[in-house]
């Protein structure tokens, strides 16, 4: 509906300021013809909406400008309430401050939005940490985040596989994966050092920390400026991605059982999804052939082990003498 869009066109201007048509535009899903359209309507109603000519001109509300409108749908409330996660909270020191803001949010919304809330909590819960795994033991979380919010510097003492670094880092946000927290931070002036000085890609190089292998931190007086157009989300979409080409770089041609078909999404998530996507016609016993990306050849091992006797690997001719050998020195073993 276009009041709704116009509400939240409303909403992006007062929260992102300066802002130009083709972004609006993409946002809101819109042409940029309908987003001129909307900003006269807007005009008309008595919003000041300003429009800046020029390379770095966009449309932004007036100085000091600022709308108590609301309008939250049943939906959108609802969400807001499924949007808090206790434990994660609790890991960045907002666990009190959560069940506030809930319960100021709850006794604010009408009777009706009221209800849904409780429902929704009585109904929903969510778990952030993966299954039949603890969670990482996060003491230097808190400090982070708030180094984080400040956007003050860390001097970091940080663990990798390869042996103890000190960092100085200029942290960028945080993400929980999986139910694991990690870090994304620029590298700063600070980083060198000679247990592996340019191994973390040098100054202005973003990179990722796992948050529970931080052995100390602390917070430096000075601040830093985010890299001009960083998002958060896009580098970590990106990072995955590189990480999972980067790892996935071998093709495994495998027979599967028909148990063997239901075991490999549970075994090896959107790669084994895809790969059963792109499998062949069943044969005379059910089995079918498939193609899937695998990791190294000894990791590659372990993890097609984990589907038994539900699996044969076809190729390419070293991963099958690999895992042959593999099964050989394990019946030999349990003899």
């Amino acid at each position: 509906m276009r009041a709704d869009r116009l509400l939240s066109l409303l909403l992006l201007l007062q929260n992102r300021g300066r802002t130009t048509a083709p972004e609006l535009a993409a946002e809101l899903e819109v042409s940029v013809r309908t987003v001129y359209r909307d900003i006269d309507a807007l005009g008309a109603s008595g919003v000041p909406v300003l429009a800046d000519r020029g390379p770095a001109g966009g449309y932004r509300l007036a100085d000091g400008y600022r709308t108590r409108l609301t309008g939250l749908t049943d939906a959108q409330a609802d969400s807001l309430f499924l949007a808090g996660v206790p434990g994660p909270a609790q890991d960045l020191g907002l666990g009190a401050d959560l069940a506030a803001a809930q319960l100021k949010l709850q006794a604010a919304l009408p009777g009706r939005l009221a209800g849904r809330a409780r429902q929704i909590q009585e109904r929903f819960h969510l778990d952030a940490t993966a299954w039949f795994r603890d969670a990482d033991p996060v003491p230097h979380l808190a400090r982070i985040a708030q180094a984080v919010w400040d956007q003050r510097v860390l001097h970091a003492h940080y663990r990798r596989w390869r042996g103890e670094v000190r960092r100085e880092l200029h942290p960028l946000g945080l993400v929980l994966k999986g139910g694991i927290w990690y870090l994304v931070a620029r590298v700063g002036a600070g980083a060198g050092d000679a247990a592996g000085a340019g191994d973390e890609g040098g100054e202005d190089t973003v990179r990722t920390y796992r948050v529970a292998r931080f052995l100390a931190v602390d917070t430096a007086e000075d601040g830093f400026e985010r890299p001009a157009g960083f998002e958060l989300a896009a580098y970590w979409q990106e990072s995955t991605d590189r990480l999972d080409a980067a790892l996935r770089r071998q093709t495994a041609q495998l027979r599967l059982s028909p148990r063997g078909r239901q075991l490999l999404p549970m075994q090896f998530g959107a790669a084994g999804t895809r790969a059963l996507a792109d499998a062949g016609p069943p044969d005379a016993d059910g089995w079918v052939r498939i193609s899937l990306a695998v990791e190294s050849e000894t990791i590659a091992v372990g993890d097609i082990l984990r589907l038994g006797t539900e699996a044969e690997v076809l190729g390419p001719p070293a991963l099958r003498r690999a895992l042959a050998e593999t099964v050989t020195a394990l019946a030999g073993r349990y003899a």
